[in-house]
């Protein structure tokens, strides 16, 4: 029995400090070496001090911001989640409806049809993006919540506009926050 138990002890010491040791230590400084930025969070500075993250999405309902996605999650990254409601629940109905009427009301002249994603939660709840349809939807209400012109607006969304990723996956997109930092900068 001996024979066995000390092989198996000192393999299972070997692994656990290969594995749960070295390995993390490798990646972390690997990591911290080729995307350090990433690796720390993808922080967004601004007077030297942290204001987000570009890959959590945060809440904006001033009319003179861009808004995001709704977040089932409550904007809390800790508790990141979809709202798991399906497509016939009454309570994602209500929710959807809920947010038509927000958007409608605060801009009632528009006339362009309301993106899915300015009125469906994202998956994890934390989504940093909208699509650009979301986007141009709302060029009209920041313009004039801001004293801006709309074509001021709109060339500014298009130079936050990301691509599809590596040119073909995903559809092109814009980052909330940055585009909306991006928007305090120039007032």
């Amino acid at each position: 029995m001996k024979t066995q138990i000390r092989p198996a002890l000192t393999i299972f010491a070997l692994l656990t400090v290969i594995t749960g040791v070295i390995y993390p230590l490798f990646v972390t400084g690997m990591s911290q070496v080729l995307f350090s930025s990433q690796a720390n969070g993808s922080l967004i500075m601004a007077d030297g001090k942290a204001v987000g993250s570009e890959l959590i999405g945060q809440q904006f309902d001033d009319p003179k911001y861009f808004w995001g996605r709704l977040s089932a999650a409550g904007y809390n990254a800790a508790a990141s989640s979809g709202s798991n409601y399906g497509p016939l629940n009454p309570a994602l109905l209500d929710a959807v409806q809920m947010r038509i009427d927000a958007l409608k009301a605060v801009d009632p002249e528009s006339t362009l049809p309301i993106p899915v994603d300015l009125v469906t939660a994202s998956a994890s709840g934390l989504d940093p993006h909208i699509s650009v349809a979301a986007a141009l939807y709302q060029v009209s209400r920041v313009a004039a919540a801001r004293g801006l012109s709309e074509a001021d607006v709109q060339s500014l969304v298009e130079k936050y506009t990301e691509g599809r990723q590596f040119g073909f996956l995903g559809e092109p997109r814009v980052n909330v926050l940055l585009l909306n930092l991006a928007l305090d900068e120039i007032q």
